[in-house]
């Protein structure tokens, strides 16, 4: 299990680490002490994912461009994710 601190990954490399640790869960081998670290680990990078998704959110949000080829923020709504 990597243990890499979390501000040093990218999205896509929480997420890959996201989806194994859940793989890893899923399959039920893991000894107690190990599936609670994984669990933990799993929330801590499920919670940095959604921060980051949300800090991308907000960045289209602010470039978004009128025909005019002036700046408008308009919020996006979720149906657009």
């Amino acid at each position: 299990m990597t243990v890499d601190s979390l501000e040093t990954l990218s999205f896509e490399q929480a997420m890959a680490e996201l989806e194994s640790l859940v793989k890893r869960l899923e399959e039920g081998r893991l000894p107690l002490e190990q599936a609670m670290a994984a669990y933990e680990r799993g929330t801590s990078l499920k919670k940095y994912c959604e921060q980051k998704l949300q800090a991308a959110k907000m960045r289209v949000e602010q470039i978004n461009m009128t025909a005019e080829g002036t700046i408008k923020v308009e919020p996006m709504g979720d149906e657009n994710l």
